[in-house]
């Protein structure tokens, strides 16, 4: 039994429509990985992560909040409503000082914001359209009460 034109081409159509299903889902999985959402600390406090969530936080390094602890090194990121403690094992870029926008890549545990790696802003003109945004709305909401 010969298939006809219009069944070959609707197993063409639907065996091809199978396939890039099949490529859309592997390329998913391979990048679930690397895809870091990005929150403020406000948007994280209002609704936790779990820890094997990959996150890219940003804000504001506080006051007199950068230590070092052995080879850890700790500062608090805020976004002038809420603030979250960021732990971050290496090198620190010599732009992250108070005052300065930090933004950090990693995973929330037990509270703290663990960074695989953290990004400064390279002078006074470069800040993240996210941030930009945020800090704005943040400062509005200030001046406004």
């Amino acid at each position: 039994m010969a298939m006809t034109r219009k069944k070959r081409r609707i197993w063409l159509l639907v065996t091809g429509g199978v396939m890039m299903a099949a490529a859309a889902a592997l390329v998913s999985v391979a990048f679930q990985d690397s895809i870091a959402f990005f929150v403020t600390p406000t948007e994280l406090a209002a609704e936790p992560r779990s820890a094997d969530q990959r996150l890219r936080i940003g804000g504001m390094v506080m006051e007199g909040s950068l230590k070092k602890e052995g080879t850890v090194n700790v500062f608090r990121v805020t976004d002038f409503e809420t603030e979250i403690e960021v732990r971050f094992e290496g090198v620190l870029p010599d732009l992250i000082k108070a005052g300065q926008g930090a933004v950090a890549d990693g995973h929330v545990v037990n509270g703290v914001f663990v960074a695989d790696e953290v990004l400064a802003k390279h002078d006074e003109k470069y800040v993240p359209a996210e941030l930009e945004d945020m800090m704005s709305d943040r400062m509005q909401k200030a001046g406004d009460t």
